[in-house]
């Protein structure tokens, strides 16, 4: 079967996977193993990866410059100067599965993350003016939250698709109801002061992001996910780098989201202060949509970058079954996002 027909009758693999030999180490994970980026590298690099337009990118144009990266061994290093290894590298890191090697839907790769998530955040900070309005917000963001969370985890463990499908209605459920008590609270007792109106919603959101991502991810630290040597090759599966891979994710998503809903909110404090604010009444929603997309187009790399993609992990903390199938002192394991 030639490549294009593979493409064809499983659209969603892409040049690797379990059918690819026992041999193929994915393109991406070679790259993160490889590349031992600072927080400033990954911070730019992710400032590529988050370009729109790798949401819209067609099958083939992806598949066309994996067969690049899968046919040139050196492709990491030696010939990042060349303009096409760079495209190549832009388009799969954005847009293929480190663990699986299957195509991300496009509303779930990183790069849509942004255009998804403004919305959710700003209509969800908004004051509640009835139960519609309050509730709707919430159900939306916690339900791409969760997608988003599932499709770009750890999927190197197996497991039953109804496991999958019940903890992400368990964190999708759990998170709405959590996220909507500030909500209620500001109902109940119609409280103005800063603290309740501005700072107490913001770290709710935070905190019950950061919750969304640990039980929606949470079979990765019971069955375990694969740890890796340097040159790719699984070793086993660790349920303790399962643990540290959706704690350093869950730390990341509650600085993205609490950092992005509190911004807005203090900067809208200081507008509403200003002449032009009190002259023209809808200048202040207008201001603070601009401070979300703002804040949130900062942080979205930012929180992406504050643990790298492939993580490292002492072979000594390990469980003793992978510590004696190797003499090497550090393994690596795919965070997820």
């Amino acid at each position: 079967m030639s490549l294009e027909q593979e493409v064809e009758a499983q659209p969603g693999r892409l040049l690797g996977g379990s059918d690819a030999g026992a041999n193929f180490i994915e393109p991406n994970v070679r790259f993160w193993i490889n590349e031992r980026q600072s927080f400033i590298q990954r911070f730019l690099k992710w400032t590529e990866l988050l370009d729109p337009t790798n949401v819209f990118i067609s099958v083939e144009s992806i598949e066309n410059l994996r067969q690049l990266l899968c046919t040139n061994e050196d492709a990491s290093r030696s010939a990042l100067e060349d303009q096409r290894i760079q495209e190549a590298w832009k388009r799969s890191l954005s847009t293929v599965h480190p663990d699986s090697s299957n195509l991300i839907p496009n509303l779930f790769r990183p790069a849509a993350f942004l255009p998804f998530m403004v919305p959710a955040v700003f209509f969800s900070m908004m004051p509640p003016k009835g139960i519609t309005s309050m509730i709707l917000p919430k159900v939306y963001l916690y339900a791409y939250l969760t997608a988003f969370s599932i499709i770009n985890g750890n999927r190197s463990y197996t497991c039953h698709p109804l496991e999958r499908s019940f903890l992400g209605v368990a964190a999708f459920a759990s998170s709405s109801f959590i996220g909507l008590i500030p909500n209620f609270i500001q109902m109940k007792f119609s409280s103005n002061t800063f603290l309740m109106k501005r700072i107490l919603p913001a770290a709710v959101h935070g905190q019950v992001s950061a919750m969304n991502v640990f039980t929606s991810r949470s079979l990765e630290t019971t069955k375990g996910i694969a740890v890796m040597d340097k040159e790719g090759h699984v070793l086993g599966h660790s349920k303790i780098a399962g643990q540290k891979a959706i704690r350093e994710t869950t730390v990341s998503r509650g600085v993205l989201l609490g950092t992005s809903a509190l911004i807005p909110e203090v900067f809208t404090v200081f507008f509403k202060r200003t002449p032009f604010s009190r002259t023209n009444a809808g200048s202040l929603w207008i201001w603070k949509l601009a401070c979300t997309v703002a804040s949130m187009g900062l942080m979205l790399p930012i929180s992406f970058s504050l643990f790298p993609q492939v993580g490292r992990i002492q072979c000594s903390q390990l469980e003793e079954d992978i510590q004696s199938l190797t003499e090497e002192t550090e393994l690596f394991y795919h965070r997820g996002l």
